[in-house]
């Protein structure tokens, strides 16, 4: 996929998936890459050095850099969110600042511009999948969404989509809507960023978790007996999926980005310690009272069949990967978890 001579505008862009996707569309050939990121989950180290590449520092909720967008931009990739449920429902009002504010504020922004080609916004699988700890069926691209939510996250993510849809409909705005299963990959630190009220700041997702937990020989959490199921999609996966959406994804429709395939956190738990060949032992959880999302995972057949777009690295590889960038890190990984030791008594593990 070639984004040669483009200039394109990465909201989120030194995330996790921002800054890998900002180092894809550098090599795609990008004229220009802004990375626009407040860092409250994310650390500037994530964003490459490049000619190419520009990090601004602050939300796009903030009229100084908002207004820096001027209509001569290609494409925008909106990722910025406020990771992720449990935070949020620490604190729903800061989700709102920076999930759903910041995605009408863009909109808004970008309402009467002539050159954009696509604005990309990620989006939850969660938010449309079946609430269901039965046999789960793959969640196709689906325009409605059960009024019983998880958390304030799933919400602003859902309302996002809402704002998309308006915004195509009422000012023709190009938007593409990308919904997101479970990425990991390199890149994803534990204790990315400033705290966010929950001892989730540092422990993020269950992938970087539990190998983090594997390698160091520390006991892996299952809750409810990891008979939860999810569809993990590797990054650089993602990365491509986004980038098709902005080539060939049709303006007002959504995507699916997903791999297809179900897997258990009792099957990702025990494949990580098998892979690290780990000692930790396994410390059994009651259901998180919350969470009710169960089992899921994604319909690939729209995003295939529209945006040619299928997961090329299955999830042992994914998952090598990720072991070995993590070892890689450590140093840097472990600096960002005990930056929040304080909020957490003085001991992360």
């Amino acid at each position: 996929m070639s984004f040669e001579g483009k200039k394109i505008i990465v909201v989120g862009g030194a995330g996790f998936v921002g800054g890998n996707l900002v180092r894809h569309l550098d090599q795609a050939g990008a004229r220009q890459i802004i990375a626009i990121d407040n860092l409250l989950s994310a650390e500037k180290e994530n964003v490459i050095t490049s000619n190419r590449v520009e990090l601004r520092i602050g939300s796009i909720a903030d009229d100084s850099i908002l207004n820096m967008i001027e209509d001569d931009v290609d494409y925008i990739f909106h990722l910025s969110t406020f990771h992720g449920n449990q935070s949020s429902i620490a604190n729903p009002l800061v989700d709102h600042e920076n999930n759903t504010l910041t995605t009408l504020k863009l909109l808004e922004h970008v309402k009467d511009f002539k050159n954009l080609k696509k604005l990309v916004y990620s989006s939850a699988g969660c938010s449309v999948a079946q609430k269901t700890f039965d046999t789960a069926t793959a969640t196709a691209e689906v325009e409605m969404t059960n009024i019983k939510h998880d958390s304030p996250y799933s919400i602003s993510k859902i309302v996002g989509e809402f704002y998309c849809v308006y915004y195509y409909h009422q000012h023709q705005v190009p938007t593409v809507r990308a919904r997101f299963q479970n990425v990991y990959g390199p890149g994803e630190v534990l204790g990315a960023g400033r705290w966010r009220g929950t001892p989730a700041t540092v422990w993020r997702n269950v992938t970087p978790t539990f190998i983090f937990k594997a390698i160091k020989g520390i006991p892996i959490s299952l809750e409810n007996g990891g008979i939860a199921s999810r569809d993990f999609i590797y990054v650089d996966d993602i990365c491509r999926g986004l980038m098709a959406c902005a080539l060939k994804g049709t303006a007002g429709d959504t995507y699916n980005l997903a791999s297809g395939v179900e897997t258990t956190i009792k099957e990702l738990a025990d494949k990580i310690l098998q892979l690290t060949n780990s000692n930790s032992e396994i410390d059994q959880l009651p259901k998180r009272p919350w969470d009710n999302s169960g089992k899921r995972f994604g319909s690939t057949e729209k995003s295939a069949h529209q945006l040619d777009f299928k997961c090329q690295i299955n999830l042992e590889e994914g998952l090598s990967r990720t072991i070995e960038w993590t070892k890689n890190n450590m140093p840097f990984i472990e600096q960002n978890m005990q930056k929040h030791a304080p909020k957490l008594g003085g001991k992360i593990y």
